[in-house]
């Protein structure tokens, strides 16, 4: 059994790619997608359809619902999940998205959490009802950890709080007492997708029109009415702005120029951290099929 990666900013045809190189090469695939992951997003989180699957098995893409936590650690159970599979079904393993924080976690490894009890959900929920002075406590608790944490970050905060309350340790202490512990021990060839910025500026445009002609408006509103505002997903790209329409505060056309913009910006990030995060990676085009030959033959 052989694995890869592909990664690369947002629209630039990773998922056709893996798609195309799994059908070659017998592989399934493991979406590395933030948004993909849950059931009723189809249209804002651009998952592949199941036509466009192939037939080839895919984890990742319609695990859980929007109401649903989703964090790292369940990433890293979806890939042993994927992994198992793969290797009693004779598969190679192919795992794919623009979430490269996610495949960062499974080649650097997390660090273990201690268990959280209910009195200390609790406790660390009412400190988040503040979240401004949640971070003043445990800024003046651990300032060397916090100085790495915006103050609006809920999600690490809360996980500091956790520890804290959990151990009656400082976040840093717990951190440098359990190191990370990697997933993926062996080497894993990753390949990058490059894309000269224009090109790809115009691809997010006619996408994000695609997916507004394809039902985005409407699948909007069914998620509303099903899940409210407050889960994370409806904050994402895509969601957030087709909120704003629905509230009148956007036309149309501002609407698809907003989720434009911003999706070139969430390019932008993905494009900083994959160079900044893998530097042995191999850059190629989002058409070349012929590369993943060599690999798989002497993986």
């Amino acid at each position: 059994m052989k694995q890869i990666a592909i990664i690369g900013a947002t629209a630039s045809g990773k998922s056709a790619l893996s798609i195309e190189v799994a059908k070659k090469y017998n592989c399934i695939v493991l979406s590395l997608d933030s948004l993909s992951v849950y059931k009723d997003i189809d249209i804002a989180s651009a998952k592949p359809t199941l036509e466009e699957r192939e037939g080839i098995r895919h984890f990742g893409i319609d695990e859980i619902y929007p109401n649903e936590p989703f964090d790292v650690t369940l990433f890293i159970k979806l890939y042993k999940k994927a992994l198992h599979f793969a290797k009693e079904n004779d598969k190679n393993l192919i795992i794919v998205g623009g979430s490269s924080f996610y495949l960062k976690s499974l080649i650097g490894g997390i660090s273990p959490l201690p268990d959280i009890s209910q009195e200390t959900k609790e406790k660390t929920d009412k400190f988040l009802s503040d979240l401004q002075y949640a971070y003043g406590f445990l800024y003046n608790i651990d300032p060397l950890y916090m100085s790495k944490i915006k103050p609006n970050d809920t999600y690490r905060i809360e996980k500091a709080l956790n520890i804290y309350f959990a151990t009656e340790t400082k976040p840093s202490d717990h951190f440098e007492t359990n190191p990370p512990i990697p997933v993926i021990t062996e080497n894993l060839p990753i390949f990058e997708i490059d894309m000269p910025r224009d090109i790809l500026r115009e691809r997010i445009k006619q996408r994000t029109k695609k997916m507004v002609k394809a039902g985005l408006i409407e699948e909007v509103k069914m998620l509303e009415n099903k899940y409210t505002r407050v889960p994370n997903p409806m904050k994402a790209i895509g969601i957030k702005e087709t909120l704003k329409f629905l509230d009148g505060k956007l036309t149309k056309d501002e609407l698809i120029e907003q989720i434009s913009t911003h999706t070139a910006q969430l390019a932008k990030r993905q494009t900083t951290f994959n160079r900044t995060q893998f530097k042995e990676k191999i850059l190629i085009k989002n058409d070349d099929i012929e590369i993943f030959e060599k690999i798989f033959m002497f993986l």
